[in-house]
């Protein structure tokens, strides 16, 4: 089972501070383990402009992506930042994961911001998730999280507050039914 390039949808059940009522995009997952970021806990009072001025990053211009939330992407290195966005190359530290989605972790693509070499779509988060070899595995057998494919509109169009609803829709579920007193059969 490979699930790069799908969401993890975390099961009413689940009551980690982070990953309650989470979407977890998956961006690497090998027989080593799998790395993900979380895309729909905002950070409070944390937006794209104030990080770029914290970085003494000067954009080309204003612009709507100024004022985006930046996201808990995990519990992991939590002051590293993970730059979710549609593909535009040439920046350093990038790695395609489907053909809509790449990750970034390199300042360019920050100093690109209001250039014409932004990409179109962003989602800036500050840590991320993982898994040791099997662990994911195992809490999918646990009944932890739906997996459904990755789809962008949902990372980049979706209002942050329907992103969990709106995940499991696309696999036919209504997640607010589902009970979290659920079991294995």
């Amino acid at each position: 089972m490979n699930l790069k390039n799908h969401f993890l949808i975390a099961m009413p059940k689940v009551q980690d501070a982070i990953f309650e009522q989470s979407v977890v995009y998956i961006c690497e997952h090998s027989h080593e383990g799998a790395m993900g970021i979380v895309i729909n806990k905002s950070i409070d009072d944390l937006n794209v402009e104030t990080v770029l001025a914290r970085l003494d990053i000067t954009p080309y211009k204003l612009c709507a992506e100024m004022e985006q939330p930046v996201f808990i992407g995990g519990p992991l290195a939590e002051e590293q930042g993970f730059i979710l966005h549609t593909p535009q190359e040439n920046f350093a530290s990038s790695i395609r994961i489907s053909d809509d989605i790449m990750i970034t972790t390199s300042l360019d693509l920050l100093r690109s911001i209001g250039s014409k070499q932004q990409p179109d779509n962003i989602l800036l988060a500050l840590g991320y998730a993982g898994w040791q070899e099997n662990q994911l595995e195992k809490e999918i057998i646990n009944n932890d999280w739906l997996v459904s494919p990755a789809y962008p509109q949902i990372i980049f169009d979706e209002p942050i507050e329907t992103r969990w609803q709106s995940a499991a829709k696309k696999l036919g579920v209504n997640i607010n039914t589902i009970s979290s007193l659920l079991g294995n059969a």
